[in-house]
């Protein structure tokens, strides 16, 4: 099929794109379990969007104002992994995936950082709220051959990790769809496995969820080049659905784009709901019954008293870079 990435996940070219206006608030709510609202990465490389790019409380507030009543912010490396769970355990509406994307692990290899920041992702992994490892897996479409074994040693960690934590993991499948299965099958999967933003067919679809996994739809099954994905939200049970954002990137239909946050999430379930011929109320509560199975509640764990009503936590990009 035509690749609906490959434009839709590259960083924005000409002047930054603006976030689109409040959709009507669903009436059963549901979880993002994909999302990125931290300002950067450790590398420096600018993840927000937007002119004016939005703190992370103002996202989570238009977001509950729509009935998106919580999501998972997800690390990419060993900063955004430590602000993830920084944030989750001061803010009720959060809860915390950590991880070394995959795409990030060959340079880590090269300068002999890797095994330090695994270490630094198990000890992330045994904080309060966090709930999930990622994200992680295969990219075969940026690493190209010489970066895969770090790949692998990378991936297999991390399914380590989420077994030794009792945590869901969160996969990053791109180009590499029987390698990540292979890998998974090899190494021994969680209990919770999540295909994060998947990308493949109606039968990739229905292997993945033949194992139990879970198929997380982005905005890129309203795009009108991908009629693929909506094959393959049809074929699977209805209870190995879930949905996300990938915000700042993937922003749905209508507002293909523009800049991407979780309060846009009503866009891609209300076209979800349709092409399968159901209500979308329905579905959000389906929906929201299997991110519970994955994750776990929202207030299953307390979280702490803010440092001030204005002051978030710690400095952002602490980690080593």
């Amino acid at each position: 099929m035509t690749d609906p990435f490959l434009r839709a996940r590259e960083a924005p070219e000409g002047p930054p794109r603006d976030y689109p206006p409040l959709p009507e608030a669903l009436v059963v709510p549901v979880y993002d379990n994909h999302t990125h609202l931290d300002p950067s990465t450790g590398s420096g490389r600018r993840i927000a969007d937007g002119g004016e790019p939005l703190d992370y409380r103002e996202h989570l507030d238009r977001a509950s104002s729509v009935g998106v009543k919580g999501v998972v912010q997800v690390g990419t490396d060993l900063a955004t992994s430590r602000w993830s769970a920084e944030i989750a355990a001061l803010e009720p509406r959060v809860l915390a995936a950590v991880a070394l994307h995959p795409n990030d692990v060959p340079e880590l290899l090269e300068k002999g950082l890797l095994d330090e920041h695994l270490a630094g992702i198990d000890e992330l992994a045994a904080r309060p709220r966090v709930r999930a490892i990622g994200e992680t897996g295969l990219d075969f479409f940026r690493t190209d051959e010489s970066g895969r074994d770090a790949q692998y040693r990378s991936f297999e960690a991390h399914i380590e990790l989420a077994k030794q934590h009792d945590l869901a993991l969160q996969i990053h499948d791109r180009d590499a769809h029987r390698e990540v299965v292979e890998t998974l099958d090899r190494v021994g999967a969680p209990e919770r496995v999540v295909f994060h933003c998947f990308s493949g067919d109606a039968d990739f679809a229905e292997l993945v969820a033949d194992r139990g996994w879970y198929l997380s739809f982005a905005g890129t099954v309203t795009f009108k080049n991908a009629p693929a994905l909506r094959e393959a939200l049809e074929v699977i049970p209805r209870s190995r659905i879930l949905i996300e954002t990938d915000a700042p990137y993937l922003t749905p239909v209508p507002f293909r784009g523009r800049a991407n946050a979780p309060y846009l999430i009503p866009h891609t379930l209300r076209a979800m709901a349709a092409h399968l011929g159901t209500d979308a109320s329905m579905l959000a509560a389906l929906i929201t019954s299997n991110t519970e199975a994955v994750y776990g509640h929202w207030d299953d764990e307390p979280v702490d008293a803010p440092p001030g009503p204005f002051e978030p936590p710690g400095t952002f990009g602490g980690g080593q870079k």
